[in-house]
């Protein structure tokens, strides 16, 4: 297991309760790597031990990176969010790309990747990406 500093922290929009999930699976590889995770879904819920939030809009700490598990429809409302959060880079993970979001969120000065999260983290590339 790699350690990363403390306040490396990553919100996982789309968390979920379920293990079969990407974003439970992810959640899960994330906190096994050493980062602090931030788990955001309409329920608000405990997921893996760590206190959900129901919106982007409700941390209220700096997050290096945000990385998506919602369809572009559902991340719409959350785009305002995602906004005023200002992560240094928002990872769109396979099947949530939307290339006029991805174009705000570029102008507004956030890094913008494609990328499996999972991957990144399984080959080492979480931290460059």
């Amino acid at each position: 297991m790699r350690r990363h500093a403390m306040t490396t922290t990553v919100a996982v929009l789309g968390a979920s309760e379920n293990p079969e999930r990407y974003a439970n699976k992810a959640q899960s590889r994330l906190m096994e790597h050493g980062y602090r995770v931030i788990p955001v879904s309409p329920t608000g819920k405990t997921v893996l031990g760590v206190s959900g939030l129901k919106s982007l809009r409700d941390i209220q700490e700096p997050v290096d990176t945000v990385t998506l598990y919602v369809g572009p429809k559902n991340l719409l409302p959350q785009l305002d969010g995602l906004l005023a959060l200002k992560p240094r880079r928002v990872i769109f993970n396979p099947g949530t790309e939307d290339p006029a979001i991805q174009e705000t969120l570029e102008n507004a000065g956030i890094h913008v990747v494609e990328a499996c999260t999972l991957v990144l983290l399984s080959i080492g590339q979480f931290d460059i990406a």
